[in-house]
């Protein structure tokens, strides 16, 4: 595998993700115009690239209290899963978390989607809820997972 360069997702990205969003969410992805108010509103997200510039997926985190964050999307082209794209992508997730000083991160997962609730799992994430019905129009179910870091008493996150 070639090595994988994480960079900001910008404006000008919105138009590389949207036939990814398309092929992994179907009638329940997101549009042009949510990615726009994501990056609008300051959040963080980020594109992960191949050596030659291809987008290879996306991801975002948006901190919502001065102690909580949620992972709005962590998406990998299905053509390059399964090589640890998620993984890179979730810790650089996690990593600002712990930057912002978050002491509770939160994401909400298809209940039919179980490789991405093992690698969540893989970083402590434990279910706390279920969101009936709620994505749209497939009415699947959501599971809501959290990760609490643990205080080291110096400001940092362990977690």
């Amino acid at each position: 595998m070639s090595v994988v360069h994480l960079e900001p997702f910008r404006w000008w990205h919105i138009d590389e993700v949207l036939p990814i969003e398309a092929d992994l969410f179907g009638p329940e992805q997101w549009s042009a115009a949510m990615f726009w108010n994501e990056l609008a509103n300051g959040h963080f997200y980020l594109v992960a690239r191949d050596d030659d510039g291809a987008l290879l997926g996306y991801a975002g985190l948006t901190a919502v209290l001065p102690d909580e964050a949620w992972v709005q999307n962590i998406a990998v082209r299905r053509d390059a899963q399964r090589r640890g794209i998620g993984r890179l992508l979730l810790e650089a997730l996690l990593a600002e978390a712990a930057r912002l000083g978050v002491r509770s991160t939160l994401l909400e997962v298809s209940a039919d989607n179980a490789p991405a609730q093992r690698l969540y799992a893989a970083y402590g994430f434990e279910p706390i809820g279920v969101r009936r019905g709620y994505y749209q129009p497939s009415n699947t179910d959501a599971l809501v997972m959290q990760r609490v870091a643990a205080a080291t008493g110096d400001g940092t996150d362990r977690g």
